[in-house]
């Protein structure tokens, strides 16, 4: 099973379960996300989501195996707004407890505010495979750590670890990786005492916000990611060559930390 969802007390806990596969997107989890998210949404016994992985990675983004020989190609689309989970009006929290790697990055900016394990580092090696975010990625990057923070981070495609993520407000917190979930659970058990009514129009209020300057970089995004595509095409056979040394790359960055 690549994805578990287990419920507890109103909180419902989302977990990526490839971890052979330090839990990359392949078709099966790619489809299987937000329909999680849609059946917790939907459940009036639940009141706080979570999203984690199975140790040891949170998420490694998409799968470039499974990619690289042909298989769970990204579809071109159209320029409209794609985001990995359905509109939610439950507060959703990252509990990121390893890497959390390009696609798997933009998971984690896409949940409400992120709690992270020690053992937790962050990257977007779009760049390095040759392809345009289309989760949300340059608009919510750009939001929690600044534009040039987030540009260095795009265009070199190194690690960010979780002191360094947590110094320029990317995650609210870093905690032991043996306390990560005990964290999540009494953060959630804090929100879920609160008026539900009240926090979900704070949420409501918090992205009308956001999205006075974000939602047209999302049109953007979607945009160039459509026309880089067009453009540029896809090619499976470049993108098995490089998933060797893009994975040598970011073991040997951890390792150095």
């Amino acid at each position: 099973m690549t994805l578990t969802i287990s419920r507890e007390s109103r909180l419902g806990i989302i977990t990526m379960n490839r971890p052979s596969a330090r839990n990359a997107l392949n078709a099966e989890l790619r489809a299987a996300l937000p329909a999680a998210v849609a059946e917790l949404e939907a459940d009036n016994s639940i009141d706080v989501m979570v999203l984690t992985g199975a140790d040891p990675a949170f998420c490694a983004g998409l799968d470039l195996k499974e990619l690289g020989a042909g298989a769970n190609r990204i579809d071109a689309g159209s320029d409209q707004v794609k985001r990995p989970f359905p509109a939610t009006t439950k507060p959703l929290i990252g509990a990121v407890n390893g890497v959390a790697i390009t696609g798997g990055f933009e998971l984690a900016l896409n949940c409400d505010f992120l709690i992270a394990s020690d053992r937790a580092a962050f990257a977007d090696t779009h760049s390095r495979v040759g392809v345009m975010p289309g989760w949300g990625l340059t608009v919510l990057l750009s939001e929690a750590i600044g534009v040039r923070r987030a540009k260095e981070m795009s265009v070199t495609g190194n690690f960010m670890g979780a002191e360094e993520a947590l110094a320029f407000g990317l995650v609210n917190r870093v905690v032991p990786h043996a306390d990560l979930m005990d964290t999540v659970r009494a953060l959630a058990g804090d929100i879920i005492g609160n008026d539900q009514v009240g926090v979900k129009q704070m949420l409501h209020t918090y992205d009308d916000i956001a999205g006075v300057v974000g939602e047209p970089g999302w049109s953007i995004e979607a945009s160039n990611a459509a026309g880089f595509r067009a453009n540029h095409g896809f090619d499976p056979h470049s993108v098995e060559q490089r998933r060797s040394a893009i994975a040598d790359r970011g073991r040997a960055q951890l390792t150095q930390e």
